[in-house]
């Protein structure tokens, strides 16, 4: 089992910038590492969709509607991924859910955090 902990979100102006953490803990059950972590975002009515990831080795895949604009990195020693949200539009309203993946011997199985609210006015 994997603990995913998010904090960061908030109230924010357009134009302004964010920044989300996401710490995995509680790493039990023969998982022996975190794999790829992630964030997604999730707009009230509309699908969960992949804002950006990392690898282990610090390999990144962006949205096309974020890149330019946010960055994320991790902490391999914390088992943390951050991102960096910056002119922050109104369109990027959303909860923001971070996912890693916790790899065993066998498998490799994704874990999810609880949310976090980011919020942009115009």
């Amino acid at each position: 089992q994997v603990q995913l902990v998010e904090s960061g979100g908030g109230l924010v102006q357009a134009g302004g910038s964010l920044r989300l953490s996401c710490a995995a803990s509680r790493i039990s059950g023969g998982i022996f590492s975190i794999g790829a972590m992630g964030w997604f975002s999730q707009a009230p009515g509309k699908q969960r969709d992949l804002v950006a990831t990392i690898t282990s080795g610090d390999s990144t895949n962006y949205a096309d509607s974020v890149k330019g604009r946010f960055t994320i990195s991790r902490d391999n020693a914390k088992n943390t991924v951050y991102l960096q949200m910056n002119s922050l539009k109104p369109e990027d309203t959303a909860v923001y859910y971070c996912k890693a993946d916790g790899v065993s011997q066998f498998r490799v199985q994704g874990y999810w955090g609880q949310g976090t609210q980011v919020t942009v006015s115009s």
